[in-house]
């Protein structure tokens, strides 16, 4: 069955088709535009009349979401009642291009490009398509790249295209004598309805317009009874500011790590440790954070200002083994019998903690700084002062 030489003539009717198809959407978008400033008024109304206790507000929106949840009732039920849409028909299809797209099931979505061939009966020119489409990993094989392949498409919604991965023997037949040319790249369709972030974006912009514009029509009945709300509760919010700036409190804690693999060196074990600690003493800023090989120990002051502070969840765990095996390595301490990392607040604003690294061994002790990006700003090895 040659496909060869086939007319594309989708550039003969595409300017209409897609002017009509511009003209459809921009409608289409400001009817969906009215209908959510509508629905977003009649929910502020609601809100509104509660909150001043408006029966005629209250009642007017209740009555326009009524009246909206009548309406799409009776469109549903219109459009269930119109005559059923054209079956799906069967063509062959030049797969262009195919690519994984991830997964971790049987059924790997794929991405397709295709020129499709419609039969000639259809009346309709070859035309390429993009579609996605999940295939068993049994059955990748079977598509490559100029390959042929049996597609179901919709009449009226050529985008709408799918691969049958199990054709009849006929079709099979079909497509293995098949061959058929790559559309142009200018015959590629799209599903016109296919930006879906901006039609959500549609509605939210009517949804806070309409909602908006409720609010700011009884804005003066709203904001007086607001102030008369505030002012009762102001002394209250005075008293639990006073009462909270009074519970201040210091705390410390540590705990000790075992089991294989108990180093705090091993990957990932730091930062779980210290969110145990943090969890322990709910909080998340200490004034000190000591590391050993086997230990971990926190000290804090909630009196103390953030600035001043060592924040524990940004610090730089995983840098902090490196720091470790840079200070054994190059400090002058052959065998390293201890080690530990102390952070502390960087006495500043804009100025981050602060990190050193203490290596002791048969030599001496040593140690280096760094910031808590991980640079190192400082060395003292054995023997220097």
């Amino acid at each position: 069955m040659g496909m060869t030489g086939q007319r594309y003539s989708g550039e003969l009717n595409g300017p209409v088709e897609q002017g009509r198809s511009g003209v459809g959407r921009v409608l289409a978008g400001l009817r969906l535009a009215a209908v959510s400033a509508v629905i977003g008024a009649a929910l502020a109304a609601l809100v509104v009349g509660v909150i001043l206790k408006d029966v005629p507000v209250l009642a007017t929106g209740g009555g326009v979401l009524a009246l909206l949840v009548l309406l799409a009732f009776l469109g549903g039920r219109r459009g269930a009642g119109r005559d059923a849409p054209p079956a799906r028909r069967t063509a062959l299809a030049r797969i262009e291009d195919l690519r994984a797209t991830g997964g971790e099931t049987a059924d790997v979505p794929v991405t397709f490009r295709l020129t499709v061939a419609p039969e000639p009966e259809d009346e309709r020119p070859a035309y390429r398509v993009k579609i996605s489409q999940s295939v068993n990993l049994v059955d990748i094989p079977a598509y490559r790249p100029r390959g042929i392949a049996v597609v179901e498409y919709h009449p009226e919604k050529p985008w709408d295209v799918r691969i049958v991965t199990r054709p009849t023997p006929e079709w099979s037949r079909r497509a293995e004598e098949a061959e058929i040319d790559s559309a142009p790249e200018s015959t590629l369709v799209r599903d016109p309805d296919g930006g879906a972030g901006a039609w959500c974006l549609l509605v939210l912009v009517g949804l806070l317009a309409g909602a908006a514009l409720v609010v700011l029509s009884f804005r003066g009945e709203l904001f007086a009874s607001g102030d008369a709300g505030g002012s009762a509760a102001k002394e209250p919010s005075s008293s639990s500011a006073a009462a909270s700036s009074s519970a201040s409190r210091t705390f410390s804690t540590s705990t000790t790590v075992s089991g294989p693999s108990s180093s705090l060196l091993t990957f990932g074990r730091m930062r779980v440790t210290a969110m145990e600690l943090e969890a322990r003493v709910d909080s998340a800023y200490v004034t000190s954070l000591r590391i050993e090989d086997h230990r971990m120990s926190v000290r804090g002051d909630s009196a103390r200002p953030l600035a001043e502070t060592v924040h524990l969840p940004s610090l730089p765990y995983e840098l902090l083994p490196g720091l470790v095996r840079e200070a054994r390595a190059t400090l002058g301490v052959r065998e390293a019998e201890s080690w530990r990392i102390d952070v502390t607040p960087g006495g500043g604003a804009g100025v981050g903690p602060r990190v050193r690294v203490t290596v002791s061994g048969t030599e001496g002790t040593a140690h280096l700084d760094a910031d808590v990006t991980g640079r190192i700003t400082d060395r003292r090895a054995v023997g220097v002062s």
